[in-house]
Order: C-alpha cells, then structure tokens, then sequence
C-alpha cells in the first residue's frame, strides 16, 4: 500500500496544530477492524439467517402508505454515535424496514421473476464488499479483470452459446448489473459503427425495431442513445404465431424506412418475453436484418438461463448470427442482484464507441505488450463492481452440487413423465 502524500500529511498537521480548542483531537477510529467485523458480521449473518427462516412469516406485499417509514424516523442523522447504534439499527430494521417491505425471495412472491438468492449468491456478495476493489480497468485489479474473462466464457459455455461470442473465439464477454446496461451499450456500439459508414450527420436518420413484446428498457436505451420517438418501430404479434416477431413483418417494416429514406440501425430480438415468455425466431430475423446491416441483439434476461439444458438450446437456433447477447444471472442461476452477463462477437466495436483515451495515471508497464481487457471501455461506468466473483462462485458451487447429484444413485430416474 502506497505512504500516505506529503499533501495529506500537511493537512492532518495543520489540523492539529491550528486545533482552536487546544482540545486533545478525537480517537481515529478503524474501520477496519478485523474482531470488530468479526463480531458484527456474526450479528448480520444471524439476522439474515433468521429472516431466512421466518420470511414466509410476512406478507408478500405490505398494506402500507406513502410516508409510512418517514413519519417514524427522525428527520436530521444523530449528531454523535450513540450507544449501542449498531444493535438499535438492526432492531430498526427488524421492526421498521423489513414489515414495510416487498419480500422478493418469499416462497409466495409470484410476481416480476423468479426468487434466486442463495446462501453462495449472498457470501459471494459479502466478499466483493470486503475485498472492494474497482475493477475498471486490468492494471486497477488485474485478477478481477481476468476473473471477469474466464467467469463469462464458463457462463457462455455453460449456456452453449457458440464461440464466435466467447473470448475463446474471438468474441468476449462481461458481467454488467442489467440488461438496461447491456441494451444500451449494444445500441451506441451500434450506433456510432453505423454513423462511420453512413455520416455521423444522419444520427436523426437512424430507426431501431423490436416486437410489441419487448421490454420498454429498450425504448429507454433508445432515447437515451439518441435515437428519435418516432423512430422506434415496434412491430405488432400475434397469438398465431406465438407472440414472436414476424421476419416478414420485419423486413417490410425495414423496406418501408429505407424507401423513406431513413437507416435501419438496430434490432432487439427477445428470448422470454415479460408479458408472454415468447421466444423470437433469431436464424430468420438474423437472415433478413443482414439484408440491411442491422446490428442483432438477443436480450435474453428472462428465459437466457433455460439454455443450461441442451433440450432447451433449440429455441436460440441462429444465435450463431447475432452481433451480442445478454442474459441475467440473477433470474434463475442463484446469483444475488445485481448480474446480468453480456457478449459480444467484436469487442472492439464496444471500445470504439465506449473506450477513453488512456490516461497515464490507469497505465501499468506489465501490461504492455499484452492484449489485456479494460473493461472500462466495455460499458458506460468507469466505477464497477466486481460481479464476477459472486458469479464464479455461484457458477462453482453449482457445478458441485450438478456433479454430486450425477454421481449419485440413479434409481429415480427417469422421473415419471407428465402423463403417468
């Protein structure tokens, strides 16, 4: 660790020195005490372990007001620490914030998706804060940042996701908090890589498309790119055909802007709807997208994780051909909030739109020479979390518990089918 600077040496003298009390200056207190953390980390372990226990206890949905929670706590922060603050925050917590809660990972919460804490999920998330680094770029943490790479082409493996989208192949990966994140920078990759071949002058030219079933964060990431309302063509379904897009209905709706004279951008096909969990036909969107260039995005938040089961990797035939996918950990892999992976087949396109020039100061000669990933240039933030470690964690733990349940006796299976 590196000695304090002479600038913040000078400051804490002159401090003291000019201390107008002439009092004795308050203890320094470590805040990280290791049998401190030891004896309060046992408190929040108990406390969630009883939460845990008693969460079915607790109505899904509290019957409260706006203002509930405000009118019982104070308006202005203790001035001092008082005594016993840690224990009188946890009973706050007991008492006040948990009965005004929605309990999401409560066995009777069927709304918005599936519960999927797990006890690795959780400690996974402990670590990442203890250890708290910033992995943004891979001087900043190198472990992190090559953690990263290998827990997403385990993840892209597991899903079986061709390796045009790992860095295996050529493609890569990262582990972002959501797929608004995802969406978003896919789309400016998409954006600027378009404007190089067609004018940076006509970014108001520029139409994205996406189902009647799309999640609206895609509508956001549009807006926020910078791409006009109007220019957000959400094609219609219907019951026949599943709720899935149309490629015909795409490709005429592609005509019709090009014959407008406008610049098909950008799809965002979906694997497991919100409202329907359809799945969208990416082998002919792909086909027909190609015709105008577009850029292929699968956003596979919901159903992604299904694809673990290769009886279930038929309904992302094609995947081969799109330029990015994302899925979200957090849904059905025992991930805690927040985990959404992302890949994509050219990275450089994501550095082109999203990288910084390097400054001197996030230099490391050992990487010089190598092709090392910053992934600050990968996504909009420069501060990011190091997600990768619960996912790998989570990705271990289950892999155990898969080779422990094969190893074991097989009496039982087949389970009985649907109709016995």
């Amino acid at each position: 660790m590196a000695p304090a600077s002479p600038i913040c040496k000078t400051m804490t003298a002159g401090m003291l020195k000019h201390n107008p009390s002439n009092e004795t200056p308050p203890r320094i207190v470590n805040h990280l005490d290791a049998d401190d953390f030891r004896h309060r980390g046992q408190q929040v372990i108990n406390f969630i372990a009883d939460y845990w226990s008693s969460m079915g206890d607790y109505p899904v949905h509290p019957s409260v007001t706006p203002g509930f929670l405000r009118d019982q706590l104070p308006t202005d922060a203790p001035p001092m620490p008082e005594p016993d603050a840690w224990a009188s925050a946890l009973q706050d917590l007991r008492d006040l914030i948990l009965p005004g809660m929605t309990h999401w990972q409560s066995p009777r919460h069927f709304a918005h998706f599936p519960a999927s804490s797990s006890t690795v999920g959780a400690l996974g998330e402990a670590l990442i804060a203890g250890i708290n680094v910033v992995p943004f770029t891979w001087a900043a943490s190198p472990a992190a940042a090559e953690l990263e790479m290998v827990v997403v082409d385990w993840l892209g493996k597991a899903l079986h996701l061709p390796d045009s989208l790992l860095f295996a192949g050529g493609g890569g990966g990262t582990v972002l908090g959501t797929t608004c994140e995802a969406i978003l920078c896919a789309l400016v990759a998409a954006r600027d890589r378009k404007l190089a071949e067609v004018g940076w002058g006509r970014i108001g030219d520029l139409v994205v498309y996406c189902s009647d079933q799309t999640h609206f964060s895609f509508r956001k990431a549009a807006r926020i790119a910078g791409i006009q309302r109007g220019h957000c063509r959400e094609i219609p379904t219907s019951l026949e055909d599943m709720f899935a897009l149309s490629p015909a209905a795409l490709e005429a709706a592609m005509q019709a802007d090009v014959d407008d004279g406008l610049v098909p951008l950008f799809l965002c096909a979906t694997v497991g709807t919100t409202q329907t969990t359809a799945v969208d036909p990416l082998r002919g969107l792909c086909a027909v997208a190609e015709t105008h260039g577009l850029w292929v995005h699968v956003d596979a938040a919901y159903a992604g994780s299904a694809l673990v089961c290769p009886e279930f990797c038929h309904v992302v035939d094609g995947v081969e051909a799109v330029d990015s996918f994302s899925m979200n950990a957090h849904k059905w892999l025992l991930v805690n909030n927040d985990c959404c992976a992302m890949w994509v087949k050219k990275p450089a396109a994501l550095v082109a739109a999203l990288g910084t020039e390097q400054e001197y100061i996030l230099k490391d000669a050992a990487a010089e020479g190598h092709d090392v990933v910053d992934y600050k240039d990968w996504t909009m933030t420069l501060t990011r979390r190091f997600r990768a470690l619960k996912c790998g964690s989570c990705s271990a733990a289950t892999a155990s518990r898969a080779s422990a349940a094969t190893s074991a006796p097989t009496s039982a299976w087949p389970p009985p089918s649907r109709n016995s």
